[in-house]
């Protein structure tokens, strides 16, 4: 992927709306949307994502000929993105995702990946990738907790990145991902997204749109979906979900 311009808005309502309107209004971009605060920020299944001063929200819009159920796969490349952006700013070893796409950082949720889509004019399949990093500040009363770059920060640093440099470095990691998928097929993007996947074998939980199932998580599929077996032994695989692992489930 060529270098995609960075437009950084001082506040906005949200980023992935913003790429929605662009797109509808015929953008076919890739085009980069940061903002330093969100006024109306969405997580998964509807949920409000606050964007504190000095944290990262960013959507890349972009399209693709690519079918929607591959196209999803850009959720992994996003989560991978956000791992590599982290690794600059904190220990790796601290880094890891859970299924399937939360970033933690020890353990605790440091970033949230919305992506959504639409039919572009050309009919190509529009794309926007949204992307939220607590990097100064984490959520307070969130279900599961929350934690901020700034509380993991390397010893030799002085201070979180601004806004701007960590969306540079996102954009390029993005590419990276990106570029790979696009020459190299989903393998590669799945196994590096699998080495850095946390609970994948042990107690789960899944809450899914109109049910909550729980069972013994046994490893993905090779499209990525969470292979869930359930006490009478069969099982289920999970697309999208919230899922909770090990004994916190």
């Amino acid at each position: 992927m060529a270098p995609v311009p960075l437009v950084i808005l001082d506040e906005i309502d949200s980023t992935n709306a913003e790429a929605r309107r662009l797109a509808e209004a015929g953008e076919a971009g890739p085009r980069w949307i940061v903002a330093r605060r969100q006024t109306a920020g969405r997580g998964r299944r509807g949920r409000k994502w606050d964007t504190d001063q000095g944290n990262l929200a960013a959507t890349l819009l972009i399209t693709t000929p690519k079918s929607a159920a591959e196209a999803a796969q850009a959720t992994f490349i996003a989560a991978l993105a956000v791992a590599d952006l982290l690794d600059v700013f904190v220990s790796p070893a601290l880094v890891s995702i859970k299924w399937p796409n939360d970033v933690l950082l020890d353990g605790v949720k440091v970033s949230g990946i919305l992506v959504e889509s639409g039919r572009h004019a050309n009919g190509d399949l529009w794309l926007a990738v949204g992307i939220g990093v607590n990097l100064a500040h984490a959520p307070e009363g969130t279900e599961r907790g929350a934690t901020s770059v700034a509380e993991r920060l390397r010893a030799d640093l002085a201070y979180v990145p601004p806004i701007e440099a960590a969306a540079e470095i996102l954009a390029e990691t993005f590419a990276v991902w990106w570029g790979r998928w696009q020459t190299m097929g989903f393998e590669p993007v799945l196994d590096a997204w699998t080495s850095r996947l946390t609970g994948l074998n042990g107690p789960c939980v899944a809450r899914l749109d109109n049910e909550t199932i729980e069972g013994q998580a046994e490893g993905v599929e090779p499209d990525g979906a969470l292979r869930l077996r359930l006490a009478d032994g069969s099982v289920r695989l999970i697309s999208a979900g919230d899922v909770f692992f090990g004994k916190a489930a």
